[in-house]
């Protein structure tokens, strides 16, 4: 293995920090520099990462006006970006090599839970125009698109949940499959035949969680050229899971479906009030990547770390998004 792979910086397929740039950043844009939280934290936040899916998700106590929250978040993230010298906010893959050519971290904007749109396709392209490439239909709760993971009444995608599904397909919008019950899964790939992802799961043999993806499901993604990206959330791993916890849902999704499908998504939380953080030996944050290549280039090549560090979703990417 060459030493060298420690050191590549990989994609990230879902970040919830465009919660924390809401919750910090002054809503005036004032330029001071306690206001800039990208510029300021890039070292702690961006550690090994060249590319990030900045995903907005409405929180429970924000789903009265979803709308205007997204909208706010996305605007207060643009105008970080904005202010700062180190990130770009991408739309294209051909933008996303040429930010990170020159030494920038490339960022595209996701939405976590389709609760903003409300009923309406002109929300969809009104985000769309806005930057939004990628959509997480659902939360792990039910809203206008279908029901998620934690619901009850386990129902699948509604009829807006399909239109949007085809609109995301028009638009050129990545359709993240993370979150949806097993029902609104088999749905969505019932109604598009589109790449999806699933950008922070992992699998349900090694961890029998709803969030998780059995091997089916899995190798329905790999089918349609999609990709899985590992999380690190530690409820979906294990008890008091290790790094080599970690490792081992990447590794198992490997062996199961092949390298060209799975990536990472860690879905890091240490910097979000009242949450614990990732809660994994030895893999804390972002300055444990290279910990994490090392550990898993001792049963994969050069080649397969480098595929699933940033090449699996550069490729959907390019093919769905352009």
């Amino acid at each position: 293995m060459d030493e060298n792979v420690g050191n590549v910086k990989v994609f990230d397929a879902h970040s919830d920090l465009p919660t924390l740039i809401w919750e910090k950043r002054d809503a005036g844009f004032r330029k001071e520099p306690e206001n800039l939280i990208l510029e300021r934290e890039k070292e702690r936040f961006f550690q090994n990462v060249a590319s990030r899916v900045m995903s907005v998700w409405t929180p429970l106590d924000k789903r009265r006006w979803p709308t205007v929250y997204a909208f706010e978040a996305f605007n207060r993230l643009i105008r970080d970006v904005d202010e700062s010298s180190s990130f770009d906010v991408v739309t294209t893959v051909k933008e996303m090599d040429e930010s990170i050519k020159a030494g920038r971290i490339a960022l595209w904007l996701g939405m976590e839970g389709g609760e903003p749109l409300g009923e309406s396709l002109d929300l969809l392209d009104v985000f769309y125009r806005l930057g939004l490439r990628v959509l997480t239909l659902t939360w792990s709760l039910r809203n206008a698109l279908g029901d998620g993971a934690f619901e009850r009444t386990g129902g699948g995608l509604s009829s807006f949940g399909v239109e949007v599904v085809g609109r995301c397909e028009e638009l050129g919008i990545l359709v993240d499959v993370s979150h949806l019950n097993e029902r609104g899964f088999w749905d969505t790939l019932d109604v598009t035949s589109f790449p999806v992802i699933a950008s922070h799961s992992n699998a349900r043999a090694l961890r029998d969680h709803v969030r998780n993806l059995n091997d089916d499901q899995i190798k329905a993604i790999a089918e349609r050229d999609g990709v899985i990206g590992a999380t690190a959330v530690p409820s979906f791993i294990g008890d008091a899971p290790s790094i080599d916890d970690y490792a081992a849902h990447v590794t198992y999704m490997v062996d199961l479906v092949g390298y060209r499908h799975v990536g990472f998504g860690f879905d890091f939380t240490y910097y979000l009030k009242g949450l614990p953080g990732s809660g994994i030996r030895e893999f804390e944050n972002e300055a444990d990547i290279p910990v994490l290549l090392r550990k898993l280039g001792e049963n994969l090549s050069e080649k397969e770390l480098r595929a699933i560090a940033i090449e699996n979703f550069r490729r959907v990417f390019e093919r769905v998004v352009g």
